[in-house]
């Protein structure tokens, strides 16, 4: 059977971790480009070099050139600049416009048929800079987000309660930013809600630590932001696409009039398999929850709305 293709754009520590992490669970061959010269080369060569000890069969190769990209059935996209501390993901809005639209247009170019998944901050707005730039369909242009804020949200419950991270499930919907929306009633601990489990306040405190679960890392390494954690979010999502699972993960996605919304990109759950978002789950939000979310909503409309293409 043919391996499957691969390419991650932007190997800095997200890009370069994704590759990493994609390579060591043998998800197919990995093609890693950047403008940077000789860095994907390098990075690309020394994931390569681990193969016989690690005992992974892809290969992992490095380019400046989209032409290696042909034929991808996913297209990662990391490129961009990072948030320093003091900048909030809003703030890249213009620079990392620019670079999304380059982008994108190369990759569509050379994998007509490939499956996006957007990292890229402010994550929302460039999920649909992609979608406008690649006329994909939209079930082929996801952004990553909830999974990755949802793993935050997990976490946190479960050194709060110390159970292992496994047994917590939890949800996070809305735009990946300050106001995205954890929700407590559907976080569980081996299938109790974390609102019987702990006090109301302690609930409050882990939802507020989410929300800013990127700035505390951003303010704790002063030069860059995290990687480890989004690097295994985007492979989760692209374990899901390449062995379509059907994986129930909450991503941004494409609304078309779901939770009442249309024609914007949101952090939802979603079913992910071989043709990317095979469904977008609805959830009964009580008006609290509803409320919540219409503000994320309407902070998203207003970041597209500065978008200049």
């Amino acid at each position: 059977m043919k391996r499957k293709k691969i390419t991650i754009v932007g190997s800095g520590n997200v890009g370069a971790t994704v590759a990493h992490l994609t390579a060591l669970k043998c998800l197919g061959n990995v093609v890693l480009v950047d403008i940077i010269e000789g860095v994907p080369q390098g990075k690309a060569l020394d994931m390569y070099e681990s193969s016989p000890i690690e005992g992974f069969d892809g290969d992992v190769i490095g380019t400046n050139n989209y032409e290696d990209t042909k034929g991808s059935d996913i297209v990662v996209i990391t490129a961009g600049i990072a948030r320093k501390p003091g900048m909030s993901r809003d703030d890249l809005l213009k620079t990392n416009t620019k670079i999304m639209k380059s982008v994108t247009e190369q990759a569509a170019k050379y994998s007509p048929n490939a499956i996006l998944i957007v990292v890229t901050n402010p994550l929302d707005a460039m999920v649909w800079v992609a979608a406008e730039v690649s006329k994909f369909p939209k079930n082929r242009i996801i952004g990553m987000a909830g999974v990755l804020d949802s793993a935050r949200f997990r976490s946190f419950i479960a050194r709060e309660i110390k159970v292992s991270p496994k047994k917590v499930e939890a949800l996070v919907l809305g735009g990946h930013g300050d106001s995205m929306v954890p929700l407590p009633e559907y976080s569980t601990v081996d299938g109790r809600p974390i609102t019987e489990l702990m006090s109301k306040e302690k609930v409050e405190a882990l939802v507020e630590r989410t929300r800013n679960g990127g700035a505390e890392i951003v303010s704790l390494l002063k030069t860059g932001s995290a990687y480890y954690a989004p690097a295994s979010a985007v492979v989760e999502m692209i374990e899901a696409i390449l062995k379509d699972k059907k994986k129930i993960l909450p991503c941004a996605a494409w609304l078309d009039g779901h939770y009442d919304v249309k024609g914007y990109f949101l952090g939802v759950p979603v079913k992910l398999g071989k043709d990317g978002v095979e469904e977008i789950v609805e959830l009964n939000l009580d008006n609290q929850e509803k409320e919540a979310f219409k503000k994320t909503v309407n902070h998203v409309k207003e970041l597209v709305s500065k978008i200049e293409l």
